[in-house]
């Protein structure tokens, strides 16, 4: 137990980030719930190497983070970027191909930080938000993780083909900027920033924060499998989501999300104790 806390304690400091982006708390927590839809032989390998990983975080190449802030603002990825984006992917499978696991294994999962970016409205705003209101974002997230369902956003994406990777990432700016106004209207009035703890699942902000996590969950584990796959890693015992879908109580039922009707296989009072098999 107390090495597991030790490990993740490690990644929560280790996650590099741009002046805006998911905190410590939820990258380990998006990094956690993507383990869950990825086949078990990787997730095993992962939560083996928890050390590695957080040092790997550390390392993510400067110049591809400057590069895809640059882009972000502009209003989507260069072909430049994309490119550097897809050899910097390629150096784990190359690992992985060559038996050298360990190694491979710790590349690949310090790739989440491209999708997770990609995948943050907050990070797409094209012109920058309003100061303090990406902090709002992001505290409202962190209060709200036990009310937050996720969701299986693009259930192909797991089964994405190699070459419509970087497609893919691009996509995912496309999909999560036009969710950086309701950011800039909800947390930002009258000149001021808005509280997040005067906000509730009643708010606009609630559907952008649940969107944007499950989005970067699936993001990140699509990216896992996507090169896992391609490294001809063992795709066998790969977790199935629930298909469920909210039900219609009538009137007499209390109005509020209904998370364990929706999240992908975890009640989600207990995803926060919980500790990775």
């Amino acid at each position: 137990m107390r090495s597991a806390s030790r490990a993740c304690l490690g990644l929560l400091l280790a996650w590099a980030q741009p002046a805006a982006a998911w905190t410590p708390k939820l990258s380990e927590c998006l990094s956690r719930d993507a383990r869950r839809l990825i086949p078990r032989t990787l997730a095993q390998l992962m939560n083996q190497r928890e050390t590695q990983i957080a040092q790997e975080l550390q390392r993510f190449p400067p110049e591809l983070s400057a590069a895809v802030a640059r882009d972000l603002q502009q209003g989507g990825l260069d072909a430049e970027t994309l490119a550097s984006l897809e050899a910097y992917a390629a150096e784990p499978v190359r690992l992985l191909k060559q038996q050298q696991v360990g190694e491979g294994v710790v590349r690949l999962a310090g790739l989440a930080r491209i999708p997770a970016d990609l995948a943050d409205p907050a990070l797409n705003a094209g012109a920058a938000l309003p100061a303090g209101v990406a902090g709002q974002y992001y505290a409202f997230i962190e209060a709200s993780l036990d009310k937050l369902p996720v969701t299986l956003e693009d259930p192909a994406a797991l089964t994405l083909p190699r070459r419509e990777l970087t497609r893919y990432w691009a996509g995912l700016v496309e999909r999560s900027r036009p969710h950086a106004s309701v950011l800039r209207l909800e947390l930002f009035r009258d000149g001021r920033v808005v509280d997040h703890r005067g906000l509730d699942f009643r708010s606009p902000v609630y559907g952008v924060a649940q969107i944007a996590y499950s989005r970067a969950v699936t993001a990140i584990a699509a990216t896992w499998s996507t090169l896992w796959r391609e490294a001809r890693g063992d795709m066998t015992r790969v977790p199935q989501p629930r298909k469920l879908a909210p039900l219609d109580r009538g009137p007499q039922e209390p109005i509020g999300p209904q998370s364990e009707l929706l999240d992908v296989g975890l009640p989600r009072p207990a995803r926060a104790a919980r500790n990775e098999r």
